[in-house]
């Protein structure tokens, strides 16, 4: 890997972490002020509109995970032309998206209270705030284009950093509103007024960093079914995606109370921010694989992920485990002891799951990366319909827990019984050395970490943010001085050989012959 291409990964990783490190702290503290100032049922209400309109994503139809495709790719190959055609297309798509979906935010307001359990007294407010985030959604297809297009030239510095004013911005704007008299609603204002100024922005810099021109006559039929094929695809593991992580509210909402929305959302936000962490690293692989599959590197593309996911790994493990042992007290110090007792066990059980899913982020983002999602899409989008029935099923008999179960049961057949081997066969990995290669070393470098906070645990149970930054503290050391050492040993980058099972063996799967001839039948 060349110095320059290192100084990029560690520029981008680390403004993402920087962003999310204050995404996260911005949360955690106004989460609490603002459940307390507003009430249990009005933050359940705010938490289930956002996921209503969470499913507007499936309106983007797979686009922009083409765009950062394809953008990576013609500025790998320095097709200004075709560039061109992909931004101005997809330009005018997202136009067109926004409309509708603005046109779906009106007809849900007129019916939300009627499908949905809202007390009396915020169904004015409920109406209103699903309008405010609906428009903001429509406004922020087509100036959201330009983030997918600042992702597929690998300048995601820039959309942290965007990121990063706007929470801040956004806190101290809420704060103050609160302290004066303010309501649901301004707090949603400010919340989307600020996220569409962030993507304005972005659209901006965008064009300045690639001053590709705009106009109808680059809107082109056979750019768009060329990126359809691949959408396509795409779009069904959005909408699966949607169906696993942005169901739980609304069924809880449907099925419950917002009350009980309140207290499943907090094990779960706990869990969504640890995720977070990991897929603002693993974002970094969707342009690497588009650019090595390009230039037909597919040794590189082995090598992006087994190390790819080897440091998911490092980064999801030792959350897992100060989560499993210290979440009680993580719980109770952020928002309340009278959580603890329904949100921890959604914790456990969220994150139990999440993290075999994540800890193999890099290999969804390279099939991304390479085209070869289909099957995946397919079996996503199995266990995304799994997840709703199972988690209507469960919600009556055990309620909050057994909602979260719902989510748990497919997502853990679904990353223990086919990803490991599907990507394996996809690169012609074995899928032992995959195996021994991504996971051993951060399971192994877990142990200290574990064995520091059972013992801090022994000691002292935290009940307040300076017991727990104690425990915090002293697990954080021992992990850094276990993973220093791996990375000074150069144990945590080093790969053994990755190479390919016999030819024959590729033969039998059905593997291309070469990843540009892949490339050419799907671009076909």
């Amino acid at each position: 890997m060349h110095k320059w291409e290192k100084n990029r990964i560690i520029k981008n990783v680390g403004s993402n972490w920087f962003s999310l490190a204050i995404n996260v702290l911005v949360g955690m503290l106004l989460s609490p002020f603002i459940v307390h100032r507003l009430g249990d049922a009005a933050f359940g209400i705010w938490v289930l509109i956002f996921s209503i309109t969470g499913y507007y994503g499936i309106f983007d139809l797979g686009i922009r995970s083409a765009i950062i495709r394809y953008v990576s790719k013609f500025s790998a190959t320095s097709d200004i032309e075709g560039l061109a055609k992909v931004i101005n297309t997809n330009l005018f798509l997202y136009i067109c998206t926004g409309i509708a979906s603005m046109l779906v935010t009106v007809v849900l307001a007129l019916h939300l209270n009627s499908i949905f359990h809202i007390p009396a007294e915020f169904h004015n407010d409920a109406r209103w705030l699903l309008l405010m985030t609906g428009a903001s959604v429509a406004l922020g297809f087509p100036l959201g284009m330009m983030g997918g297009v600042l992702e597929g030239l690998q300048r995601f510095y820039v959309l942290s950093w965007t990121n990063t004013v706007s929470n801040l911005l956004r806190a101290l704007l809420i704060v103050i509103a609160l302290d004066h008299g303010g309501g649901l609603l301004t707090v949603a204002f400010i919340t989307v007024g600020l996220a569409t100024l962030a993507s304005l922005v972005r659209a901006i810099v965008a064009m300045r960093i690639c001053p590709i021109p705009l106009g109808l006559h680059y809107v082109n039929w056979k750019t768009f079914t060329s990126m359809a094929h691949y959408s396509g695809v795409t779009f069904i593991i959005m909408i699966a995606q949607r169906l696993k992580f942005k169901t739980d509210e609304i069924v809880l909402g449907a099925m419950m109370s917002a009350a009980a929305i309140t207290y499943f959302n907090f094990g779960a936000r706990i869990v969504d921010y640890a995720g977070s962490v990991v897929t603002s690293l693993a974002q970094i692989f969707v342009p690497m694989a588009s650019h090595s599959e390009a230039v037909g590197d597919m040794d590189r593309l082995r090598k992006i992920f087994v190390t790819g996911n080897r440091f998911c790994a490092f980064t999801i493990f030792p959350i897992t485990v100060t989560l499993i042992i210290l979440g009680k007290s993580i719980i109770e110090v952020w928002v309340g002891k009278k959580y603890v007792a329904t949100s921890y066990p959604v914790l456990v059980i969220m994150i139990l799951c999440c993290t075999l899913l994540w800890a193999q982020a890099a290999s969804g983002r390279l099939l991304l990366g390479i085209g070869r999602h289909r099957t995946w899409a397919l079996v996503t989008l199995i266990e995304g319909i799994s997840n709703v029935v199972l988690s209507i099923i469960l919600v009556r008999p055990y309620g909050i827990i057994g909602d979260a179960m719902g989510t748990a049961i497919p997502m853990t057949c679904s990353m223990l019984l086919f990803m490991p081997r599907h990507v394996c066969r996809q690169l012609n990995i074995p899928l032992k050395t995959y195996l021994r290669e991504g996971y051993v070393l951060p399971l192994l470098l877990c142990l200290p970490l574990a064995g520091t906070l059972l013992l801090m645990r022994y000691w002292f149970v935290p009940h307040h943010y300076l017991q727990l930054g104690l425990h915090l503290l002293a697990g954080g050391a021992v992990y850094g001085l276990a993973l220093g050492w791996a990375f000074l040993t150069n144990r945590a980058t080093r790969v053994k050989s990755l190479s390919p099972q016999p030819r024959k063996h590729a033969a039998d799967l059905g593997l291309l012959a070469t990843p540009q001839m892949e490339s050419f039948q799907q671009d076909v």
